[in-house]
């Protein structure tokens, strides 16, 4: 069975388990209706378009 050969130091564990709390921009797409910027595969909040037809009336 291997065995580590150095122990692994507290900032290096740290380190390597601080890299999955990192914040990452959301992403973002444009609506092809009105141009504006929107989350993927979600209604547009401004115009109502989701897949190239009006979904919720908006006003």
């Amino acid at each position: 069975m291997a065995v580590p050969k150095k122990k692994t130091s507290k900032a290096k564990t740290r380190a390597r388990r601080a890299s999955n709390w990192s914040l990452k921009a959301p992403a973002r797409s444009m609506c092809p209706q009105c141009g504006l910027v929107k989350v993927p595969h979600r209604v547009c909040g401004h115009c109502g378009h989701y897949g190239g037809r009006q979904v919720i009336d908006v006003d």
